[in-house]
């Protein structure tokens, strides 16, 4: 399997023109292999969004190298192939809708790519299909609630083809309902079209169903495994500032009042079981 992507020592440096430059990322190496679902996790100003900007080449590195599906970001002449290949969404889908109308919006990307109309035509309706949002393609953006908006700035990244999507904070300003509508479609995508997910998120119950978990801190990855090992280490979180998931906390204070748990408990149905044995 290959590597969709791969930091090698990566720093990248804000410069200030006065008072004192902010080291945002530095000495960061890791890679996410084709078709994996990446959750990267920290509190704020810990990295993780300059992380995604760099993914994308809207930042490049002040040291090391990001490769893209074997591109270098650095690579000024391939940004376009770099951002055709690893689409990014925004926290706020309101700053990513251009359009009037959804089927405009969905449009807009593979427009700009010089595709055929009769091709753009059929990407519009997979990639709404595929978002399960084929029954709003005459709405205005504005008529949708925060989680359809926000599939529809995913349909419209879908209609480009990416390999790869980043998320960064896609569900920081949705509802709780919204929220579930956006991770669902996160997770088809990833399951079923195969497309290599990078979520990054505050929220520690969004990447219980991640292949793997990067815990951002200080610029620097903190953690790294999977969401049981990374989700067990309760206390190393808190000290992190991260809150943990609901169901991952009861498991760790039962634990603490001498109540027998097995480790790694990550849902109501494992919790269940354990307490039913």
């Amino acid at each position: 399997m290959e590597n969709m992507i791969e930091f090698k020592n990566v720093g990248f440096i804000y410069e200030k023109h006065e008072g004192e430059d902010t080291v945002a990322v530095e000495n960061v190496s890791f890679s996410v292999a084709e078709g994996e679902f990446i959750g990267i996790i920290g509190h704020n100003g810990s990295g993780k969004s300059t992380l995604s900007k760099l993914i994308n080449a809207i930042l490049f590195p002040t040291t090391g190298d990001v490769m893209v599906a074997g591109i270098n970001t650095k690579d000024h002449d391939r940004v376009w192939d770099i951002r055709q290949t690893a689409g990014m969404v925004f926290q706020n889908p309101d700053n990513q809708l251009v359009a009037t109308m959804v089927e405009e919006e969905v449009a807009f990307g593979p427009e700009n790519l010089g595709i055929p109309p009769e091709e753009i035509r059929r990407r519009v309706d997979e990639a709404l299909s595929t978002v399960e949002m084929g029954e709003y393609i005459n709405k205005k953006p504005h008529q949708l609630s925060g989680g359809q908006k926000q599939r529809i700035a995913i349909a419209g990244i879908l209609a480009m083809k990416p390999k790869c999507i980043i998320l960064d904070e896609p569900t920081a300003m949705l509802d709780p309902s919204g929220r579930k509508e956006v991770m669902d479609t996160i997770k088809r995508l990833n399951k079923e079209e195969k497309i290599t997910i990078l979520h990054i998120t505050h929220y520690m119950d969004e990447v219980v169903d991640a292949d793997r978990i990067l815990v951002m801190d200080g610029g620097k990855i903190a953690m790294e495994g999977t969401p049981r090992e990374i989700l067990s280490q309760v206390e190393k979180l808190k000290d992190l500032r991260l809150d943990v998931p609901q169901i991952t906390e009861l498991a760790f204070n039962l634990k603490s009042l001498n109540i027998p748990l097995g480790s790694h408990i990550l849902t109501v149905d494992e919790m269940v079981k354990e307490l039913c044995q």
